[in-house]
């Protein structure tokens, strides 16, 4: 059954699927769809042109779907798309696309975004990625898989973040941080693989060696990123992640963020 509290405001435009509870003084207006199993908390307003998958949870205060915080704007009818099994703590907010960046902000699947949180228009969240408190995605941003950004962290603009990429707290991202990479700091720089968290996803040596190789190459060398590309490509075994990291280098349209060789040199493990 779906369960929604006297004092909660649903449109009759709304979908609601099989177990949706809402919760006191929540509004949810407009086209909105939302899948089997999903917690709405009270005082969260989900707004139009919003999708949210199943068996997600959305604690109180929460704003879902609002229009974007761009002066191009013009009122088109952009899409916010919120994947399975996501967590949306309180006071999040998640703005729905513009026209000129595609048309919709993409959420994938089984994301934590804790409190004050914020994803912008355009973005294009992957699965399992954890936005610590306070972290803050401008506009057109990626995140690919299990990124994890510290609390009170900022990305800016149309900046690409590689899958298992770690960035500390209260760090200030304003160019491309590769995969499998830790950045720190502001302006963030970046310190050397995210060793720890590769091994809890259970990266193994045979994985493990050549992306390191690869690391020294690019960022504690003295060979410059086209070159470094070229001995990779020439001397590691072109295993996945080796793949992956050279189609991130190659496609960056931001550039990479610099290396703080020191800092390479204390954490490359």
């Amino acid at each position: 059954m779906v369960q929604i509290h006297p004092t909660a405001l649903v449109d009759k435009t709304v979908e609601l699927g099989e177990g949706v509870t809402v919760g006191p003084f929540s509004i949810i207006q407009g086209r909105v769809r939302i899948g089997h199993d999903t917690r709405i908390g009270s005082h969260v307003v989900i707004k139009d042109f919003t999708t949210i998958g199943n068996k997600c949870e959305i604690f109180q205060f929460a704003v879902i779907g609002e229009v974007p915080q761009d002066l191009k704007f013009q009122g088109e009818e952009t899409q916010l798309i919120i994947g399975d099994g996501n967590i949306i703590r309180e006071f999040a907010t998640m703005h729905r696309g513009t026209a000129g960046g595609g048309g919709a902000t993409r959420i994938g699947h089984g994301n934590l975004f804790m409190a004050y949180t914020h994803v912008a228009h355009d973005c294009q969240v992957g699965n399992g990625v954890i936005m610590s408190n306070a972290a803050t995605l401008g506009g057109h941003i990626i995140l690919e898989d299990y990124v994890i950004l510290g609390g009170l962290s900022a990305i800016h603009q149309f900046c690409h973040v590689g899958c298992h990429a770690f960035v500390g707290g209260c760090s200030a991202v304003h160019r491309d941080v590769p995969p499998y990479a830790m950045a720190v700091g502001n302006r963030a720089k970046l310190v050397g693989l995210n060793l720890v968290g590769l091994k809890r996803h259970g990266f193994i040596d045979s994985a493990l060696q050549p992306l390191k190789r690869a690391y020294e190459l690019l960022f504690l060398s003295e060979l410059n990123q086209k070159e470094a590309i070229t001995r990779i490509k020439n001397e590691l075994p072109p295993t996945p992640e080796v793949g992956h990291l050279l189609t991130f280098l190659e496609t960056s349209e931001r550039g990479l963020l610099p290396a703080d060789v020191r800092e390479h040199r204390l954490n490359r493990g």
